[in-house]
């Protein structure tokens, strides 16, 4: 399956821009993205929200270094979020090398159909929390976690981490290596 082709709405640097936001919009395509490159995407219901901020989004920031080793060219962090918002939560968390994909419109998270309602929570539609490693532009494995339904009354979190993705990139580097 390859990965949906949308736009991305981000956020650049302007030095022209005046005031204490100085941005500007910036459109990345998927076409951008993902062809030529091995990617981990990882994505989950929200920015600064506690399983993601405490644990998801930290984790793949401090495994990095081990993800490009085995041959990932980037790791990309997605949320049905505002380049704004994405870019606040990772200056709080300190991110510097996770790449924060904003899919404010949810058009990637629609196109993954992983797009469901947290109504429940206040949030409305959000991603499902899942990973998956891309190869120029298509998804190779795909980790979502179980339970997959709107206004899901728990927030399920032990296959998307990066520990597992980690683990499965492992297994097959070995396998490759015999």
């Amino acid at each position: 399956m390859k990965v949906p082709n949308v736009t991305f709405k981000t956020r650049v640097r302007d030095e022209t821009v005046e005031g204490a936001n100085p941005f500007r919009w910036k459109d990345v395509t998927s076409d951008e993205i993902f062809p030529g490159k091995r990617i981990v995407l990882f994505a989950l219901p929200g920015a600064f929200t506690p399983t993601c901020s405490t644990t998801h989004l930290p984790r793949f920031e401090a495994l990095y270094d081990q993800f490009t080793a085995l041959g990932v060219d980037e790791v990309y962090c997605l949320s049905v979020n505002d380049a704004f918002v994405m870019f606040q939560w990772g200056q709080s968390l300190g991110v510097e090398k996770v790449k924060l994909l904003p899919d404010g419109s949810a058009a990637f998270t629609r196109g993954m159909d992983m797009l469901v309602k947290k109504d429940n929570l206040g949030f409305g539609l959000r991603s499902w929390r899942y990973s998956a490693l891309i190869e120029d532009g298509e998804i190779k494995k795909l980790y979502a976690e179980p339970g997959f339904e709107d206004d899901c009354p728990i927030d399920p979190f032990g296959v998307s981490d990066a520990d597992t993705m980690l683990a499965y990139l492992r297994g097959a580097e070995k396998e490759r290596a015999a």
